[in-house]
């Protein structure tokens, strides 16, 4: 498939900078795929996708293989130069046309109402403002357009949700990559004007030993 591409080096003003998470993230992240389950979990996120999607903080594109061949174009957004320089070579690989271009979340550098869809995968926990983010999206997508969201959240009983609140006061979002156990995604979706559709509270994996980090939402929103 053809692929319009940004470059992989770093560009001037590169935002987000986390080389050792990026490094980590790639080394155990395929591994998941498999054994967690995780590859499962993407597939359900994308089912049904078609027409032009943006897909915000791409990682290292473990996304791109489970888009449907009814999407006419993916433009995937990462500001990691590391994350970005894999998700070109996973870009490769897909079976739809895949543009990999650097940007944040909070600032994408695409048209209003240019997309049919939007996709945030292990995303809004690690943005620096969800709001703002939630209104770019809200932006780019055509009325009516549609929001998949697969996040972390808070989840299980008083200990467990202390102890979220703990992490992410202290170690977890400097290990994690910036990344957040405790933000309510449907919450703020709400907040930002979207309207939710059908989702469900999971674990990831699915079936195992509950860590902090295990809990998450999976569902989807609607831009008015």
């Amino acid at each position: 498939m053809p692929i319009r591409s940004a470059g992989s080096g770093r560009v001037p003003g590169d935002p987000v900078h986390h080389p050792l998470f990026a490094r980590c993230y790639a080394a155990f992240g395929s591994a998941a795929e498999t054994r967690a389950g995780l590859a499962g979990v993407r597939e359900r996120l994308l089912a049904g996708l078609s027409g032009r999607v943006i897909e915000i903080g791409a990682g290292n594109g473990l996304n791109f293989a489970h888009y449907p061949a009814a999407v006419s174009e993916v433009v995937a957004i990462e500001p990691e130069r590391r994350m970005r320089t894999l998700a070109l070579e996973a870009a490769l690989r897909a079976g739809v046309p895949v543009d990999v271009v650097p940007g944040v979340a909070e600032a994408l550098p695409v048209k209003s109402e240019a997309f049919d869809a939007a996709v945030v995968s292990l995303v809004l926990c690690s943005v620096r403002d969800v709001p703002r983010a939630l209104a770019e999206l809200r932006r780019v997508l055509r009325p009516g357009g549609e929001l998949r969201f697969l996040e972390h959240g808070p989840g299980g009983g008083r200990p467990m949700r202390a102890a979220q609140r703990a992490l992410d006061r202290t170690v977890w979002p400097s290990l994690a990559g910036g990344c957040h156990l405790t933000r309510d995604t449907v919450g703020a979706l709400r907040e930002a004007g979207f309207e939710l559709g059908p989702y469900r509270r999971m674990l990831l994996p699915e079936k195992g030993p509950r860590f902090p980090f295990s809990y998450a939402v999976l569902g989807r929103a609607r831009r008015p």
